[in-house]
Formats: structure tokens, C-alpha cells, sequence
């Protein structure tokens, strides 16, 4: 019988922690092997499969993350940054992959992660699809070609339910506009325009984010100059793009050496 690839789940009644679920359960070389939720909730004893609605899993949703982390050979995790934090430490005492997908990071909060990838592979995004990834790289590449007379406007939409803004993926694009423009996007951000505000400043980065409805995910990334504008667009449609990501980055992870990587080492688009 083939060995299949153990992962447990963070915060797995939510969206995507059920989404996780379905897909895990959907791939022939992966299996639940953990199931986790924050103290207090609802699903806490429940049998996963029957807190979903289906049938019987045998996987007891547990508060305890070290239970839940001990048969498995990776954990995803889209939760809360303190959240995260904790698991990082947990999943390193294992030695098991950590694949982060949780947003709205401060960079303390990331420099934390430090020093568990030590230890244990941590593959973070702020987006795990294929298609966000090659919009970093050409983000990247067209603010490298561009001064700064043209100005770079991160535009973000998301459903009503999402809870920090902007999104990690516009500021992962951030990140790759400012890092093609050779400055630390901390310097150059742009991200609270309310009232009289004044011109805008040369060589900043803007950010708008728009939540309504159950929109997915949209990002543009817009350079405007004086006549012309280039717009750079990824539309998802579909969450499920996300887990899937989650669940490559979980295999990808296992075997590899101690360290933090993101979703271009995994989809093999890293130029470093």
C-alpha cells in the first residue's frame, strides 16, 4: 500500500480550512492527520467529517496543536498571526513542513518565523496560486524598467468578510514593486489616503482595497505615467486555487533543508 503524505489542518472550520478538507481528501497522495481549532469552539471533539456535514473521518477535531501535529508530516495554516506564530513553534518541535498562507503579518511577527525554520521548513505566501506568482515576477520586472515618474497604485478587492487590509497579496506585490525599484516598501507605502491629503509624492506605492459581496480575489497593479498606463491583472474565481497551492507547497516541503521559502521556490520561478 503507498504511503500517503499526512497534513493537518489550522483553523479548520473556516472557509478554507474546509476547503483544505475537500481537497486533501480529493488527492491520492495526501490524508488528514490533524485537525485544528482555536479553545472553546463549537467542532472541538466532534468526529471533522460529521462537523462538515458528510460522513465519519476518524479525525477528532482537537484545541491542542501538538495532538494534532503528531501524526502528521505537514500542517497548512491560514489562520491569525499570533496564531501562527504558535504553530510555527509547534511544527518545528515536530519537524514538520509549515505552510503559511495567514495575512496581515507585521514584520516583527514575520521575523519571529526565524527561528523555527531553523529547525523545520516554513513555506509562506501572501497567495499560493501560479498565476499571482508570475504577477510578482512581472511586477517586479516592470517597476525595475519604470522610474518614478510613473506612479505604481496597488489596487485590492475581497469579499466583505475579510478582516485586514490591504491584502498579503497586494502587499506581496508591494513588495516586488519596490524591491524592482531598489527601496523598502516601509519607506515608499501609501496606503491611508483620507480627506485633503496634498499631491501625491513621487515614487510611492499606493494601495486601495475595496471588500463587497463574496468577491475572491482581484489585484491590479497599475503604473500611471503621463499619457499612458499599464495595468497588470490577476483575477481568482475560484478558492479552491488556493488550497491547491497549499497542498503542492506541503509536498514540495517534504525532504528539503531547514529554512523559510515562499511559493516561487515551489513553483520553481525563484531567480535568487
Amino acid at each position: 500500500m503507498t504511503q500517503t503524505t499526512g497534513i493537518a489542518i489550522t483553523g479548520v472550520s473556516g472557509r478554507m480550512g474546509q476547503m483544505l478538507v475537500r481537497e486533501v481528501m480529493a488527492h491520492a497522495d495526501l490524508h488528514i492527520a490533524g485537525a485544528i481549532e482555536r479553545s472553546g469552539h463549537g467542532w472541538l471533539g466532534q468526529d471533522l467529517g460529521l462537523a462538515m456535514g458528510g460522513t465519519a473521518l476518524g479525525i477528532h477535531v482537537t484545541d491542542d496543536a501538538a495532538a494534532g501535529f503528531a501524526q502528521a508530516q505537514a500542517v497548512i495554516d491560514f489562520t491569525a498571526p499570533a496564531a501562527t506564530i504558535a504553530f510555527a513553534a509547534q511544527a518545528a518541535t515536530h519537524g514538520i513542513v509549515h505552510v503559511i498562507g495567514t495575512t496581515g503579518m507585521s514584520e516583527d511577527e514575520i521575523a519571529q518565523l526565524a527561528v523555527p525554520a531553523r529547525r523545520a521548513v516554513i513555506v509562506r505566501a501572501g497567495n499560493m496560486s501560479l498565476g499571482v506568482n508570475l504577477l510578482t515576477l512581472l511586477t517586479r520586472k516592470v517597476a525595475a524598467a519604470l522610474d518614478a515618474d510613473f506612479d505604481i497604485e496597488i489596487i485590492e478587492s475581497h469579499h466583505n468578510q475579510k478582516v485586514d487590509a490591504p491584502s498579503g497579496t497586494a502587499l506581496m506585490l508591494g513588495e516586488a514593486a519596490a524591491e524592482g525599484r531598489g527601496v523598502a516598501l516601509r519607506d515608499v507605502s501609501d496606503a491611508g489616503r483620507d480627506g485633503i491629503t496634498g499631491a501625491r509624492k513621487r515614487g510611492d506605492i499606493g494601495f486601495s482595497a475595496i471588500r463587497g459581496g463574496d468577491i475572491v480575489g482581484e489585484h491590479d497593479v497599475m503604473f500611471a505615467g503621463a499619457g499612458e498606463r499599464i495595468v497588470l491583472r490577476h483575477i481568482a474565481s475560484d478558492r479552491a486555487l488556493f488550497a491547491k497551492g497549499a497542498l503542492k507547497a506541503a509536498l514540495w516541503g517534504q525532504g528539503r533543508e531547514a529554512g523559510e521559502y515562499d511559493m516561487l521556490d515551489v513553483l520553481g520561478l525563484s531567480e535568487g
